[in-house]
């Protein structure tokens, strides 16, 4: 019966991918491309790009400045240009119905220096108050960092006004460690200057007793060198105890540096300093400094790159949210336990507008991996355990581990997009039978084994409703606790998920609302249950998790 099931969500999951586009009509999208003066730029390159800023496609201006793109289905797109000795424009917003005509004018850094004031607005004031700034800068278009280039001109219309990113959502979840019930997040995002960015969220419940996390960052750029980023991130989660301890406190502060050696090569180093301790009969203080880098040489479409690190990509999360800078904890002989380790890995990668396929090899060995089990009706004594949830969880046995991993991807008609992967390593199995006195000693019963880690994502949106979604499956044997090759950047998620951002109403004044909906682990698969004299535990590489809400994007 399961094995049906999964080959109904394996055909369903290629059905939408594949899904033709009927009764829509192609447009076209044209323009000419200036400089401040108003000359026509030949041979500047312009791309059209997708909500998420991927490029769909590239075409060069004529001896008059002008470009088309052809056959564009209707929807919502940006277009960036791009010329020599010239900052990059980029129009966003730009609606698609049949034919629609783009204009847009090049800059250089010298004319968009003109833009700021030369003093501030009273005597009191900063030089460097971002919020006059803006305000100052209200009829210019918004300077801004993307993350596929360096800073860029941007308007959402000719003449447009800059506009604070803010965003708020309502969510509600069930079935995540320290994360569950009703939460509120508050996330704004800034350009203060031509060359700074900073970001600050808060994630809060309504409920006082159920925690907050928030987050504050900074990025600076240096120009051709490079750039300087530090983050910053809290957690404060009351309800959260183990052996005693209870409230568990976290912090963490990431700084990186990125050094560019030409058009080539590219150094990113920096470290990850981090604290956690209970706030109430804490048996110990969690400190380590987590030592990062990589090391990339570019050539055309290709990348070669070494990268070391020392602490695990956070499962589920993304850059923007405080957990992933947060440590990641477990309770090992009555102390606060660090999941922490030596990864290196050396990695070829190529991508083209349409595809990418990369390879990599790696070598790990990680000290107390975290395991997580489920068990609402026991005693949680020896572990980290979170009553609201009813996860728990414990430190496994420390494992060394290498092997390979290759991931191929390709953009579908219409946008939809189709990652494959595989891997192969060790990953800690929980035995068939177990007979353990205490509850610590159950989590330790897992032993490294090889396996190999199968794995298929798509996403796209649909066209007419505008549903952003994505679906994902990874199979590993169902006996593995600990995920095959832990290490590495943007894993799909354990078993079948599903994403979706379904748009509401969006309103020209800049106010858009939308629904979404994420689920971990839609099947439920991958659980070992034990029974033990206290209750039942239920191991799982990822517990099934619901998340639902309202997001309202300024």
């Amino acid at each position: 019966m399961m094995r049906r099931l999964h080959l109904v969500s394996m055909i369903a999951l290629f059905a939408v991918a594949s899904m033709p586009l009927l009764a829509i009509t192609p447009g076209a999208i044209s323009g000419v491309v200036r400089d401040s003066s108003g000359t026509p730029q030949i041979g500047a390159v312009v791309q059209l790009l997708r909500s998420d800023m991927s490029v769909i496609a590239a075409v060069y201006t004529g001896n008059k400045g002008a470009y088309t793109f052809n056959g564009v289905l209707p929807g919502k797109y940006a277009v960036k240009a791009m010329g020599t000795s010239f900052l990059p424009s980029l129009r966003e917003n730009v609606r698609v119905r049949t034919s629609t005509v783009v204009n847009l004018t090049l800059n250089s850094l010298y004319e968009v220096m003109q833009w700021l004031p030369a003093e501030p607005r009273a005597a009191n004031a900063s030089k460097d108050d971002w919020e006059w700034t803006l305000r100052s800068a209200a009829n210019r278009p918004l300077l801004r960092w993307l993350e596929d280039g360096p800073l860029v001109v941007v308007s959402d219309r000719p003449g447009g006004r800059p506009k604070l990113k803010a965003r708020l959502m309502a969510t509600g979840q069930d079935g995540t460690f320290g994360e569950s019930g009703e939460r509120f997040t508050a996330s704004v995002e800034n350009t203060p200057s031509d060359s700074r960015e900073l970001l600050a969220r808060v994630d809060f419940a309504p409920d006082t007793n159920a925690g907050m996390e928030s987050m504050l960052g900074f990025k600076q750029d240096l120009g051709f060198a490079g750039s300087v980023e530090s983050m910053a991130a809290i957690s404060i989660r009351p309800v959260i105890d183990g052996s005693g301890g209870e409230g568990l406190d976290e912090a963490a502060l990431r700084s990186s540096e990125t050094i560019n050696l030409g058009d080539e090569f590219e150094i990113d180093a920096g470290a990850q300093q981090v604290m956690a301790r209970f706030s109430e009969n804490s048996p110990n203080t969690v400190l380590a400094a987590l030592p990062f880098a990589t090391v990339a040489w570019r050539g055309g479409n290709s990348t070669v790159s070494y990268r070391m690190a020392t602490a695990p990509s956070a499962p589920n999360q993304v850059e923007s949210q405080a957990a992933f800078y947060l440590p990641q904890l477990s309770m090992r002989d009555g102390q606060l336990a660090l999941e922490r380790g030596m990864h290196q890995e050396i990695a070829w990668e190529r991508r083209t507008d349409a595809s990418g396929v990369s390879f990599l090899v790696y070598s790990d060995h990680i000290t107390n991996p975290v395991i997580e089990a489920s068990g609402r009706s026991m005693s949680a004594d020896g572990v980290l355990s979170d009553p609201i949830s009813g996860l728990m969880r414990g430190a496994g046995e420390n494992y060394s581990s290498a092997g390979v991993m290759a991931a191929v991807e390709h953009r579908l008609a219409g946008g939809n997009l189709i990652r494959v992967s595989y891997a192969n390593g060790n990953a800690l199995v929980m035995p068939a039978t177990v007979h353990p006195t205490a509850l610590n000693q159950l989590f330790s019963a897992a032993k490294p084994r090889r396996a190999q880690m199968y794995a298929i994502s798509l996403s796209g949106t649909i066209e007419g409703t505008g549903t952003r979604w994505h679906a994902s499956y990874r199979w590993q044997p169902a006996d593995t606790v600990t995920s095959i090759a832990q290490y590495s950047v943007g894993a799909i998620e354990p078993y079948l998920n599903l994403h979706l951002r379904q748009p509401i109403c969006s309103h020209h004044e800049g106010l858009n609302v939308e629904a979404l909906l994420n689920v971990n682990n839609l099947l439920a698969e991958g659980y070992r249950p034990y029974l033990l004299n206290s209750g039942t535990v239920v191991f799982a590489q990822d517990q099934r998790s619901v998340g639902a809400g309202v997001a309202f994007t300024f």
